[in-house]
């Protein structure tokens, strides 16, 4: 019986620890989407930007790589993803910092 009770824990754990991952990544996708990342950006395609998949892909394992990234969206700049320039932010001065690191962290983690 004791087998069954610690299956039963493990499940639930692992049942609301997905739950807690889906919700982070609705927020931060909330997020992008109010912050105005979507307009260029998507999580499969390639629109102005590269797709969020792509980033996560080109930075999988980078120690360091939410930072910088960070920066570089606060910062902007062109030639990482060919000539398309990104706007300091985005193009949102409006948008904080902390957020800014959220949607990269969120990135990250497709």
């Amino acid at each position: 019986m004791n087998k069954m009770k610690t299956m039963v824990l493990a499940a639930s754990t692992a049942a609301l620890s997905l739950g807690a991952v889906a919700t982070a990544s609705a927020d931060a996708l909330a997020l992008a989407t109010k912050s105005g990342c979507m307009a260029c950006h998507q999580v499969e395609n390639k629109v102005v930007g590269p797709a969020y998949k792509d980033v996560a892909a080109k930075y999988k394992g980078q120690e360091g790589a939410v930072d910088m990234l960070t920066q570089k969206t606060i910062a902007g700049g062109v030639g990482n993803w060919g000539q398309v320039p990104m706007p300091p932010k985005g193009g949102r001065a409006d948008v904080s910092d902390e957020d800014i690191k959220t949607i990269v962290a969120w990135i990250l983690s497709l």
